[in-house]
């Protein structure tokens, strides 16, 4: 018997544990994700609730209990959690706080190319960021502190605690790069402003092994494409889509 696929869709994971609650019709669903602020956590297109309910279904998730009519209103159909929905949610939560996972946050990858930016120009828009931030820090405390006196179970926080806590922690971190931005001690600071205001990397650097390794590489990728004895390349030869990706794996 083949193995059943994993639920991997976080929307999936939140409408089988608002069902743990009972049984509910999609409309139900979406108005119970948004007054408990999961659109806040999970990205949420109530727009295709009904498409994800109905793959819970052919999953063997959840299954249809009967339908409801409210007034002149269509019916709807009522929705129950099965064994293995239940099942399936608590080991995927098992798994998921208990495995740390790759993920790509867009900021971290800007910083990644963030050379391309002058560094002067770079403290700038950090102040930016760190305007912003201290201002989502400032109403997320706020949310936080008005749940606690209203006596909201801690329980049903701590993602929003977390959201907190790494938002603060981005903070402080963006304060320091400013402080060694404006005070000159960010290290190679004089290379980074060099190369934008001549265009030429700085000698200094070439003879770096990170640099040398880079020029390695290409120096690899120009070998393997030069032609055999004999043969000479058609001007404007096109190179065919997946071949860069493919000439890295074979000259690895």
């Amino acid at each position: 018997m083949a193995r059943r696929r994993k639920l991997t869709n976080p929307l999936g994971l939140a409408v089988l544990a608002m069902l743990m609650g009972g049984p509910m019709h999609p409309y139900q669903i979406a108005r119970l994700l948004k007054h408990r602020g999961k659109d806040d956590s999970i990205k949420i297109r109530y727009g295709s609730l009904y498409t994800v309910v109905q793959n819970l279904e052919r999953q063997g998730f959840v299954e249809a209990e009967g339908t409801v009519r409210a007034g002149h209103r269509p019916e709807r159909t009522v929705y129950r959690l099965t064994d293995d929905g239940r099942r399936e949610l608590e080991d995927r939560i098992r798994e998921l706080i208990s495995e740390p996972v790759k993920e790509y946050p867009i900021f971290t990858s800007a910083l990644s190319l963030v050379a391309v930016i002058h560094p002067d120009e770079l403290a700038g828009l950090l102040a930016e960021r760190l305007q912003v931030l201290e201002i989502e820090i400032a109403a997320t405390t706020g949310v936080v502190d008005h749940a606690v006196a209203h006596r909201l179970p801690r329980l049903f926080l701590l993602e929003t605690e977390h959201g907190l806590a790494m938002k603060r922690a981005e903070a402080e971190w963006v304060r320091g790069l400013m402080r060694e931005l404006a005070d000159g001690t960010f290290p190679d600071l004089k290379f980074w402003r060099a190369w934008h205001e001549t265009g030429e990397f700085p000698g200094e650097l070439a003879d770096t092994d990170w640099a040398q390794a880079d020029q390695a590489v290409l120096i690899q990728r120009e070998a393997y494409h030069a032609p055999p004895p004999g043969r000479t390349d058609r001007p404007g030869e096109a190179e065919q889509p997946g071949q860069a990706e493919r000439e890295v794996d074979e000259t690895d």
